[in-house]
């Protein structure tokens, strides 16, 4: 019965999604953004609340380009150290739409999850009218059922991630959250947030409100004077963090969550739990450092926050978080994964550090035979050429491109990862578009590695392989054997091709392809001692290799 519910839940949310064409006609009319806002306030009152509700949630507003995510995945976690009971709205799920909405960092359950879907629903099925015809879209909706979820299983808090941007998000219906973050700066969603950094610092500094605190991590100079001055006509007190190195003493801080750069969002989210406690008169907070009066304002837009002594709860928050997709290793046997959602240049150049200190740092097999795999994609309006030649140093034998499908039938058979935003022509011309781009970027290499293939060429239409079901797409031109690119249709087929039977969690590929790469490759593949694969480019990417990886996640 919850099951089916549950099933029915997905199923009508799903009909809330923006699908392809009309996305592209937001894009292009892009509308009024404050009446956006506005829509959302009636949205939220029609499902029976105000947003002097929200009040009561003493709220947590994070954005930011890159670790917006992971920031609050620790201040949660700091939080839920102190015994609180937490609330956690982030974006997007990797396998189940439930993670988006968490309480004491689970994903709440599937009962859970239909009665406040169908409570939502059917309060605003009920007060349409001419005037008010419309559903929200699928993010506004998730947003309204979330602030339903925290009011009524009465939260200590909620951690808000901002969906994109800052000013014009549905999320922006907040009126008095608690403190305010803004995670690293980058560039991302150029056609909704604009084309350079200082626009985006524009848009994300929108969630600033008047005497309401905020903090900031190292920004490049430009865009921080921008979030100063959003900060000085808001009225809001904004601080800059320091590095996390100023509040380790002897030992360094253990950190649940892999790679330098989360160094960064981790000293947010001290900065963001502590100023919580703070502010809701909690005990617990840390005995503030001596800082020379000089470093406060030397040189400075932004005024630099004291460091503290984190206390126990806040070194155990960090110790113990947990955010699935982001710096990710799973070995399976010979075969190890390597997940990262990156999606933007600097985000990238991050996955690339980290995966080259935790791949590369691993020792050797004694026979040497260690192959090294990339399978890629990436979405949206984003330079993928940028992106993929900063993975160009890590050396890969093999770069796998497909689209964030886990099967070719999965348009249909999985309807928490359905996305009715992308088509599917649409997804495989852009997975070969970019296995072009690879091509294009090992030609310009070759001179300087040997272990590269002769340069190829890619052209014409997509094509299904002449054999026992469509394995693998081909361009119609002859490819050397010695290939290091190709095309698969669905995540499944990928990562069977990789694993070649060798992981226990994927079955063994399908018959012999008869594309002289796969054939050449999957041998090697079989022999290797270790097989290294880096999943990056996408969370949705990332999210169905772990649905595929970890089955239990599914559950």
């Amino acid at each position: 019965m919850i099951k089916d519910m549950y099933k029915d839940a997905i199923r009508t949310l799903n009909t809330l999604q923006t699908n392809a064409s009309f996305l592209e006609q937001v894009k292009r009319e892009r509308g009024d953004p404050q009446a956006q806002l506005e829509a959302m306030r009636g949205f939220l009152e029609r499902s029976g609340l105000k947003v002097e509700d929200l009040d009561q949630l003493n709220i947590i507003h994070v954005t930011g380009t890159k670790g917006k995510g992971s920031a609050c995945a620790f201040t949660e976690c700091i939080l839920r150290s102190y015994g609180l009971k937490t609330g956690f709205y982030s974006s997007p799920h990797l396998v189940q739409v439930r993670e988006r909405i968490r309480i004491n960092g689970q994903p709440i359950s599937r009962e859970l999850f239909s009665k406040y879907f169908w409570l939502v629903y059917n309060r605003l099925e009920e007060t349409k009218d001419p005037a008010h015809g419309s559903m929200p879209a699928y993010f506004r909706f998730l947003t309204i059922m979330a602030f339903h979820v925290f009011l009524q299983e009465k939260v200590d808090l909620a951690v808000v991630e901002v969906g994109i941007g800052g000013a014009y998000d549905c999320t922006n219906i907040i009126r008095a959250p608690v403190v305010c973050g803004v995670s690293s700066l980058g560039i991302d969603h150029t056609s909704i947030l604009g084309d350079t950094m200082e626009k985006i610092a524009w848009q994300k500094g929108g969630i600033f409100k008047p005497g309401v605190p905020a903090f900031t991590v190292a920004q490049p100079e430009r865009p921080l004077e921008v979030l100063r001055d959003r900060a000085q006509e808001r009225e809001c007190p904004l601080y800059l963090c320091p590095e996390l190195d100023d509040f380790e003493d002897h030992d360094a801080l253990e950190l649940g969550l892999a790679g330098s750069h989360q160094r960064g969002n981790a000293a947010l989210a001290l900065q963001l739990a502590r100023t919580w406690l703070q502010r809701r008169s909690c005990w617990g907070l840390g005995e503030l450092k001596e800082m020379p009066s000089s470093t406060v304002l030397a040189g400075r837009p932004v005024p630099l926050a004291p460091a503290f002594q984190p206390t126990d709860a806040m070194i155990q928050g960090l110790r113990d978080t947990e955010w699935l997709g982001r710096t990710q290793v799973l070995p399976h046997g010979p075969v190890t994964w390597y997940l990262d959602g990156a999606h933007t240049t600097s985000s990238i150049q991050a996955c690339v550090r980290w995966f080259r200190q935790a791949a590369l740092g691993q020792d050797k097999p004694h026979d040497g035979s260690e192959v090294r795999v990339l399978l890629f994609n990436a979405t949206g309006d984003r330079d993928t050429a940028a992106l993929l030649k900063l993975l160009l140093p890590c050396h890969f034998d093999y770069a796998v491109f497909c689209p964030n499908f886990t099967q070719v039938t999965s348009v249909t058979s999985n309807a928490d990862q359905q996305n009715f935003n992308v088509t599917v022509e649409n997804a495989l011309t852009r997975c070969l578009e970019n296995q072009q781009t690879w091509t294009r970027l090992l030609e310009e290499k070759g001179g300087q590695d040997p272990w590269l293939p002769a340069p190829l060429r890619v052209g014409g239409l997509l094509q299904p392989a002449p054999s026992r079901g469509t394995l693998l797409l081909v361009p119609p031109s002859p490819r050397p054997l010695n290939s290091p690119s190709l095309v698969f249709p669905c995540l499944a087929q990928a990562l069977r091709w990789v694993a070649q039977g060798r992981d226990p969690h994927l079955a063994a590929p399908v018959g012999a392809h008869p594309h002289p790469a796969a054939s050449s490759g999957a041998v090697l593949l079989r022999e290797a001692a270790a097989i290294r694969v880096l999943v990056t480019g996408s969370l949705h990417l990332v999210g169905g290799a772990l649905r595929l990886l970890d089955p239990t996640l599914s559950q």
